[in-house]
């Protein structure tokens, strides 16, 4: 998340307003954060976390995977755009619209240069205090995954394999990190 703008207290409705610049408009409690768009490897990142998260959801039907730019929002003052989520399913279907999708299952954000502070500090706070189970901090340079989950004061440091395994699923997701680092940066 890049810098904060300087207007102190952003609601929703406003950041819907702001016309389509190019960039990320997301607010924390009415601070808004702008972040320019996403690199290459950024992106691909994104795409190779989410396409397994896809595969292993059609089995184990318990959430649906989605990427930004799709908004989550908590009330009229937070709205997120994490870069790959799931969210839980609505009567055994994916969500029509965001307001329908709930609490997240499990966030995922790319760490970039410009969002580094923020994925850290505001979006993890903000995850753990909303309950979601599971959040994924994907450091590119480290070549690492940082998992959080509500309540926890440090991260799990993951450099091997990240298993994930929601409340449903008859079997858990497991990634391994150097298959995933490979296809990233191929």
């Amino acid at each position: 998340m890049g810098m904060a703008a300087t207007q102190t207290h952003w609601t929703v409705d406003m950041v819907r307003a702001l016309p389509d610049d190019g960039q990320r408009h997301e607010i924390i409690d009415g601070e808004l954060f702008v972040t320019p768009s996403p690199s290459y490897d950024h992106q691909e990142a994104a795409f190779a976390i989410a396409r397994r998260l896809a595969s292993h959801l059609a089995v184990h039907r318990v959430g649906h995977t989605a990427l930004a730019p799709l908004d989550v929002t908590f009330g009229g003052h937070t709205l997120v755009q994490p870069d790959v989520f799931v969210v839980p399913l609505t009567h055994g279907k994916r969500p029509r619209n965001p307001a329908d999708a709930g609490v997240p299952l499990l966030a995922i954000e790319i760490m970039s240069p410009s969002s580094a502070r923020a994925d850290r500090g505001r979006k993890r706070e903000l995850y753990q205090r909303q309950g979601v189970q599971e959040y994924w901090i994907v450091d590119l340079d480290a070549r690492l995954v940082e998992r959080w989950r509500p309540g926890e004061t440090r991260p799990e440091i993951l450099t091997e394999r990240i298993t994930w395994a929601p409340a449903g699923a008859t079997g858990p997701l497991t990634i391994e990190l150097a298959e995933y680092w490979a296809e990233v940066f191929e």
